[in-house]
Parts: structure tokens; sequence; C-alpha cells
């Protein structure tokens, strides 16, 4: 044994040990501090938002942009507490979860499919590619039309559109990330004697992850636009249709209503899209630690 190695039940020298302790309990420490000051700072900027929009509402303030036509944060707070007493709102926001799942969880599925067949197999990628290159550009919501001529109902329509707004992000975001893994993993694998399938399940999927749930957090994003569009143009319930009724009976503080059900909805899925990337990728090293 060598004069600078220790064995490994040596216990920590009594010089060095309260330094340790008092480096983790900083290092602990500093963190906690900075997540309670970035949650005071969102909720402050919120704050400051509603009672700005307040003031110049109440006030009837004209600048560069009218805001003596918008209605108060007050009479937002009165309409939205007379929605939440009403069945109609609870059934519109549940036929509106009903199309974002049902549409984003079929573009998960299939587009996190194709993604990896696109970075993993040329043929699939001489066929498949270019169709979904030419299909890629056009809005998902153009496809309304088509949409409505294809199925039989409006409700399969608008699944559809959905669909076709989370799929793509979803897909390029898969392919790009399985053609960025490092072939040295691949080839680890095969030195081992692994097959194809080892290589799949054991390098491309868990490499991909962080890829995967990046196109994930996207699409979601683009399926709420194109949801609530498609259902202010041919749906019947829904909060984009609510939305587009509360708009044409001059019911602006329903309209307020709907836009912040649309943000809340949306932020409350892209959350949990982000937990559950956290979750499946813990086992990755974090940017702190890399840079050591």
């Amino acid at each position: 044994m060598s004069a600078t190695t220790l064995p490994v039940d040596a216990p920590v020298p009594a010089t060095t040990a309260p330094a340790a302790v008092a480096e983790r309990g900083s290092a602990a420490g500093v963190p906690a501090t900075r997540l309670w000051t970035s949650r005071l700072v969102r909720v402050a900027s919120i704050v400051v938002a509603l009672v700005a929009w307040q003031l110049l509402t109440a006030n009837h303030v004209r600048l560069w942009v009218r805001f003596d036509t918008l209605p108060t944060v007050t009479q937002i707070v009165h309409t939205l507490r007379l929605q939440l007493q009403t069945d109609t709102y609870w059934l519109d926001l549940g036929q509106s979860l009903i199309r974002i799942l049902s549409g984003f969880g079929l573009a998960a599925v299939i587009g996190v499919a194709t993604g990896v067949a696109l970075g993993r197999s040329r043929w699939f990628a001489d066929i498949f590619g270019p169709l979904t290159e030419l299909a890629r550009p056009i809005p998902a919501i153009a496809i309304v039309p088509v949409a409505i001529l294809l199925f039989p109902t409006d409700e399969a329509g608008i699944v559809f559109i959905t669909f076709l707004a989370a799929y793509f992000p979803i897909m390029v975001s898969t392919r790009h990330a399985v053609r960025a893994l490092p072939t040295i993993w691949e080839e680890s694998v095969r030195t081992l004697g692994g097959s194809r399938w080892d290589v799949l399940v054991r390098v491309v999927l868990p490499g991909s992850l962080p890829g995967v749930f990046s196109g994930l957090s996207v699409g979601i994003g683009v399926a709420w636009i194109c949801v609530v569009s498609a259902e202010m143009i041919s749906g019947r319930l829904g909060v984009g249709y609510r939305t587009w009724q509360a708009y044409t009976i001059v019911d602006y503080p329903g309209v307020f209503v709907g836009i912040i059900t649309i943000g809340v909805l949306g932020f409350a899925t892209s959350a949990a899209i982000e937990l559950l990337g956290r979750r499946a990728t813990r086992w990755l090293p974090r940017a702190q630690e890399v840079s050591k």
C-alpha cells in the first residue's frame, strides 16, 4: 500500500470532517434559498401584472393601445366565479381535456416510434422521410377543411388536428436525439454480444429520453393552440368554442375567462410533462456534475 492511499474503512481525519460538513450544509442551503427567492419573484410578477391591468382598465387609460375597452380584473373574477358554479363550464373543460389527451397521446406514441425509426433505419428514412418533410411545414389548423371531409364527426376531426399539431415536434425532436447518440455506446453493446433489440432498449431509448421529452413539451403547447382553434371553427363544446361564443355575444369578461382557463390548462399539462421528464431522466448527469 502506498503512503498516499488510505484503507477503505479508514476514518476521515478530524481536521477535514467539520469543513466537509460545513461545505455540505452550505451547498444544501444555497439552492433552497434560491428556490424560495425564485418562487417569490414569480408570484410577485403575476401580482404586479394584475394590479397594473386593474389600474389601467379601471381608469380607462388610452396609450398606444386601448385599455378602456378591456374588462377589469374584478369583472373577470366575478364572471369566473359565476361560471365555476355552472355545469357548462366543467363540461367544456372536460371535453377539451379529452380531445387534447387523445390527440396528444396518439402523437406521443406514433411520434416517438417514427422518430426512432427515422433515426435508426435508412430505408424507413428514405421512404417515410420525404413525406414528413413535405407535410411538416403545413399548419395543422389549415387541415381543418380536410378533417371535416375525412371524418364523419367533428369530434374525430378535432382529435386528428390535435394529433397532427403534436406529432411533428415530437417526431423531429426524437429523430434528432436518436441521431445525436454517440456511436461508441452502440459499439460497446455490440462488442459485448448485444443484439439490435439490446441496442434499442439499452442505448437508443434511454439515451434519447431528454430529446423525446423536449419534443413532448413543445408538442403539448402546439396541441393546445390547435385544439382551441379547431374548437372555435368547428366545435360544439370545449373551452375554445365557449370563448369564441362569448366574443360573438360581446361578453368580454367571458372571453378572458376562457383565455385564462386555456392558459391554466396548458400550464398544468406542460408542468406534468416536465415533471415526468425529470423523473424519467434523473439518472442522467446534471450540468453541474458534467462541468466538474
